[in-house]
């Protein structure tokens, strides 16, 4: 018996064929690789770290423990004190790198000024993103040295003050940590804004003028209801960057060790759990917690927002 090949010319090639070329699972097709990544190498770790933070994972040797690291969790002064770091920190950044950005956007795509500066003021503005974590956490170390040499301390001096140790204080190293998210992040929420801004047509900024509205009624009237979306994007990524804040203070602080543990975060303390004392089970467990409260106030959020809600047919 000949073997039965799909040709084009065959049924079963016309039915491949109908198959490839279908609208229905066309969309299908193109996010089958998300898919594919999102289960490899995000579903598959998350279940995994769920199951380890079960057991007492010790020298690649594991035992299922229950919920016994959940119950040290919630007995565990020094996680409750990086949680409070990490809360304090986001909600901070919030405060600083939304209404800021937003209002320099805002300046940036009117009428006032000249292209060509705010071409350059938008491409210096990025810039501070493309810096290494890394390179950034060294320079603003240096720049908040306790010396009296240390440029921030030099700033302090002239003004007559007496040199601060930035680092040795809780409020000193807040101070350089957002000071460091707000030299990086600045520009990129920025870029945000202004790609929700270029989508609000000009001609509702006319009709506002021509009934009298001034620019602070345009703002509020027609700019902010408008950017809504990219208003919710901002602040959901924002809320994750800020609990999830872990590379910034390590570089700040030169390691995983602060004062009074002053500069330690919630993913700082499940590297310190985990890598440098080999407790992968009881870090899983903080990793689970993280997960479960950063989407807790995100989904809590989105929900507040109206982002769930279909839009209402017409």
């Amino acid at each position: 018996m000949q073997e039965r090949t799909a040709s084009p010319g065959t049924p079963v090639g016309h039915r491949l064929k109908a198959l490839l070329y279908s609208q229905r699972l066309a969309p299908y097709f193109f996010i089958a690789p998300f898919i594919i990544t999102l289960l490899a190498f995000w579903s598959v770790p998350l279940v995994r770290t769920f199951v380890m933070s079960t057991q007492s994972v010790m020298f690649g040797e594991a035992s299922f423990i229950g919920t016994d690291n959940y119950e040290r969790l919630w007995r565990d002064r020094v996680f409750w004190q990086a949680m409070y770091n990490s809360a304090r920190y986001m909600v901070l950044t919030l405060v600083i790198l939304i209404p800021g950005p937003l209002l320099l956007a805002t300046v940036i795509s009117s009428r006032l000024g000249s292209a060509r500066l705010k071409g350059f003021f938008k491409a210096s503005m990025f810039v501070p993103a493309l810096t290494s974590v890394v390179v950034a956490g060294i320079i603003f170390r240096l720049m908040f040295s306790e010396a009296s040499t240390g440029l921030v301390n030099e700033v302090v001096t002239w003004f007559g003050a007496d040199p601060v140790r930035w680092m040795r204080t809780d409020l000193g190293g807040l101070v350089a940590l957002l000071a460091l998210a707000t030299w990086r992040y600045t520009g990129v929420n920025i870029l945000y804004f202004l790609a929700g801004l270029q989508s609000i047509p000009d001609e509702y900024y006319e009709a506002a003028s021509i009934d009298g509205a001034g620019k602070v009624r345009q703002f509020f009237s027609i700019t902010l209801p408008n950017i809504k979306p990219t208003m919710v994007y901002v602040t959901t990524i924002s809320i994750y960057g800020g609990l999830a804040m872990f590379l910034e203070s390590f570089m700040l602080y030169n390691g995983n060790s602060s004062p009074n543990n002053q500069g330690l975060t919630v993913v700082g303390y499940l590297y310190r759990r985990g890598i440098e004392e080999n407790d992968l089970g009881y870090a899983s467990a903080v990793g689970v917690v993280l997960l479960v409260v950063i989407m807790t106030i995100n989904l809590t959020y989105l929900k507040l927002t109206g982002t769930f809600k279909k839009e209402e047919s017409r």
